[in-house]
């Protein structure tokens, strides 16, 4: 993206490096809109870990997709495999 210097400037000088902030934007609103998983977001934007990429997203307001029929089934698979200890 092209801005002119006069503009481009002070927001790097208070934004840090333009480029990697458009991206970063571009990234969370194709997440919010479930337009990119989790593990593309990361895999994009180079992070280290599913826990990194779960604390970028939560800094930039968009939470993990997690539905309540999520947690139905992660509550019955908790309880199958307590059940069979």
């Amino acid at each position: 993206m092209e801005l002119p210097d006069e503009l481009a400037n002070p927001l790097e000088a208070s934004l840090g490096n333009l480029n990697r902030r458009v991206l970063e934007s571009l990234i969370v609103e194709a997440y919010r809109l479930k337009i990119l998983s989790a593990a593309e977001v990361q895999r994009i934007l180079k992070l280290p870990s599913h826990l990194a990429t779960d604390a970028f997203l939560k800094k930039h307001g968009a939470y993990l997709h997690y539905t309540e029929a999520d947690l139905v089934q992660d509550l019955d698979n908790l309880e199958r495999v307590l059940s069979e200890r």
